[in-house]
């Protein structure tokens, strides 16, 4: 099973950091018996992790090297792969970057790694065997890809960034079986890669046939790739540390620390 995180852009709104965006530091984490800062990246990891990805493959792209350095070891079971993404020109390319790694039968899971979204076990809720995607309600859908489905869970049309979304309900995070995964790629080239957005490529695979499932269980959803993102991240974890259950993170010996906000002590 593996997980893909596109982990290629720029970070520009909450930048400067002096580091990746990905490493934004936000709650911490249990090492053994002691307490470490948590990258926000690591909250999709471990979802990802939790339901059973064993291999996790983080598109990265250049002067992003500090990502390699703090995944090299992997994560708790998952074995890390990097690739690399020359250029940051869109989701799309930076998912389709691991098509060669992923195989027609296993199960690929995606996510955002600026975002922290409950339930963890979020990716669980998911069909294997489908396009399904993980949706969240929102105040400001607009700011999104809102997802319209059906009674029947169908999806029936993404709404990109849309002004008066019909729905308060989008997408964090989505699972696909490998087939299908090469099926969107194969279509994404077949539109010239002109699809920056998932979200335009799934309609046109739903306009071309395909199918894809919105299951509406998620329950809180934070970009932290803001000012105003990160502080509501930081409330929605004390909010939830009773869901977090304190659950203790395996981490790989030699892991680089994660990188302090500027004006903090190391």
């Amino acid at each position: 099973m593996l997980g893909i995180v596109p982990a290629a852009g720029r970070g520009s709104r909450i930048q400067p950091l002096g580091f990746s965006k990905e490493l934004l530091p936000v709650g911490s984490r249990m090492d053994g018996h002691t307490e470490r800062p948590c990258a926000v990246s690591e909250y999709l990891v471990r979802r990802m992790v939790r339901n059973g990805v064993d291999r996790i493959c983080f598109v990265i792209g250049s002067g992003k090297s500090d990502i390699l350095e703090y995944y090299a070891a992997g994560y708790d079971r998952a074995a890390a792969i990097f690739v690399a993404q020359p250029s940051p020109v869109g989701l799309c390319d930076a998912i389709f970057r691991a098509e060669p790694l992923v195989g027609s039968e296993e199960t690929v899971l995606i996510g955002l790694p600026d975002t922290i979204w409950f339930p963890e076990d979020g990716f669980c809720r998911l069909a294997d065997d489908r396009l399904s995607f993980l949706l969240f309600p929102v105040d400001r859908p607009e700011l999104f890809d809102a997802v319209l489905v059906d009674q029947d869970s169908r999806v029936e049309q993404i709404q990109v960034k849309q002004r008066n979304a019909a729905t308060e309900w989008v997408w964090g995070a989505f699972k696909m079986p490998g087939s299908i995964f090469h099926r969107l790629a194969a279509l994404w080239r077949e539109r010239d890669g002109r699809d920056e957005y998932f979200g335009t490529l799934v309609n046109a695979y739903l306009a071309a046939g395909g199918e894809a499932w919105g299951v509406k269980a998620g329950t809180a959803y934070v970009d932290v790739g803001t000012f105003n993102g990160y502080r509501t991240a930081l409330r929605l974890l004390e909010n939830n540390d009773i869901a977090e259950e304190g659950t203790p993170i395996t981490v790989p010996s030699g892991r680089s620390p994660v990188p302090t906000l500027p004006g903090e002590g190391g």
